[in-house]
């Protein structure tokens, strides 16, 4: 029930309003002011019908005492009084009343205009939560326009737009040119959603080496840039650098990826390389190109004695053993053998036929990312959903199986070698590993099995 407080010096207003009201509505009544406002320090109403002329403090003064508190200071006040001309209407409203009744009670007309207060004070709550909520999807939808959708690193635009701001307030800071050598070996190597793996993997590397109030941003493909506000020293930013190249190594290690893949790092510093995005990216890219041309695997400062970069530098020999021993690795990851879905096609294909030629049965199993009846989950709870459940099958499966991301909510295995049966365990298994991975009540994920059909 709806609570309504009522003030009134009259105890038979009081019981007269009581009466048509208590009906419908839970009811607490005072004659004296100081009660009221004691009262509503200490408890929310829904409305509060108030008498203008009472001893020591009137209604008006009674009605800005409540709103002053935090319980009540939207509560909608109906004033109450026997004084019915203009210049007493207006008041009540220009001092905030929702509405005003006049003295004597008509029961009818009483019980009209508090529940129309009612009625409309619902209705306003209603609308300002619509309101808010739209609001705040409006920010989710521009904060996602800010971001890369894979890595959820700031994009290019957001970077350049607030370093700039930055530096016509004279901010200082260094800003990191990154570049992931060899990616593309992985990508060919290991498919394009290992390679999104490394990149997602290696965006929780930068976050982590970053402060409060610097930035991390994702270019495009595997090129990165740091922003360290306020932060010029020499050593500092050296520690940095050795951090990251040191992390991106061990996240490779961790994932069993056979590569020599790394990272280049090139360093510009504000405002002696530079006082705007734009001069201060160029300084940190010729530095970078240094690295790629000297090694790679480091980073380097920019400076005035940095060597320009020859035309014929950019045509490296490759040695030969080097580039025999690069096309022979093999796999050694122990997981499932990860392929994007246009690789995906030609293996499953080909599985089928060699089928045709033996008694091994495979099975193909269909992982589907649904929501809950609680509530709707957002893009990215999808996102981290299905990155997660790619983690638990390529560490839960063996060598020989295959997997690939058919859709935003979809994963397809390949069980090589397996019975049903072996494979509904085996798929209970990646199930079991997922949860104790992840855990979100907005999202259940189910399987379906089949046996992969002999091509005849």
């Amino acid at each position: 029930m709806k609570h309504i407080l009522i003030v009134d010096d009259s105890k038979l207003n009081l019981e007269t309003a009581k009466d048509v009201l208590s009906t419908t509505y839970k009811i607490t009544a005072f004659t004296s002011s100081e009660q009221a406002i004691k009262f509503t320090s200490e408890c929310h109403v829904d409305l509060i019908l108030l008498d203008i002329i009472m001893p020591n403090k009137d209604g008006f003064e009674v009605m800005k005492i409540i709103r002053a508190g935090a319980l009540n200071k939207e509560t909608p006040v109906i004033f109450l009084t026997a004084d019915n001309n203009a210049v007493t209407e207006s008041k009540c409203f220009k001092e905030g009343a929702r509405d005003f009744i006049s003295k004597p009670f008509v029961p009818e007309v009483l019980r009209a205009r508090v529940d129309s207060a009612i009625e409309l004070d619902a209705l306003h709550k209603k609308l300002a939560s619509e309101l808010n909520q739209k609001i705040k999807e409006m920010s989710e939808i521009q904060l996602m326009a800010q971001k890369d959708a894979l890595t959820r690193l700031w994009n290019r635009e957001y970077t350049e737009t607030r370093l700039n701001e930055w530096f016509s307030v004279g901010i200082e800071g260094a800003l990191f040119m990154i570049d992931m050598d060899n990616f593309k070996f992985i990508n060919d190597t290991y498919g394009h959603i290992a390679g999104d793996h490394v990149l997602k993997s290696f965006a929780k590397v930068l976050l982590h080496t970053i402060g409060e109030h610097d930035i991390a941003c994702r270019i495009g493909g595997d090129e990165f840039v740091l922003f360290f506000k306020d932060q010029t020293d020499h050593t500092f930013l050296s520690d940095k650098a050795e951090e990251i190249l040191a992390s991106l190594t061990q996240s490779l290690k961790e994932k069993n990826f056979e590569t020599d893949s790394s990272v280049s790092i090139g360093i510009a510093r504000a405002p002696q390389d530079g006082n705007d995005f734009n001069t201060l990216y160029n300084a940190a890219d010729k530095s970078l190109y240094y690295v790629k041309q000297n090694g790679k695997d480091s980073y380097h400062f920019y400076s005035e004695d940095t060597p320009a970069p020859e035309a014929e530098q950019n045509t490296k020999p490759v040695d030969l053993n080097y580039l025999c021993d690069i096309l022979s690795r093999s796999d050694s990851s122990e997981g499932s053998y990860l392929l994007n879905l246009e690789n995906f096609n030609p293996v499953y294909n080909f599985i089928r036929r060699t089928l045709s030629r033996s008694e091994k049965e495979v099975q193909i199993v269909l992982y589907t990312l649904q929501e809950t009846a609680d509530n709707q989950p957002l893009l990215s709870d999808y996102e981290e959903a299905v990155a997660i459940l790619e983690e638990a099958i390529l560490s839960s499966l063996r060598r020989a199986d295959v997997s690939t991301r058919y859709s935003s909510k979809q994963v397809i295995v390949i069980l090589m070698e397996t019975s049903l049966d072996n494979g509904r365990q085996v798929a209970q298994r990646i199930l079991e590993q997922y949860h104790e991975m992840y855990v979100n009540p907005n999202i259940q994920v189910t399987y379906d099995i089949v046996q992969m059909k002999v091509e005849k």
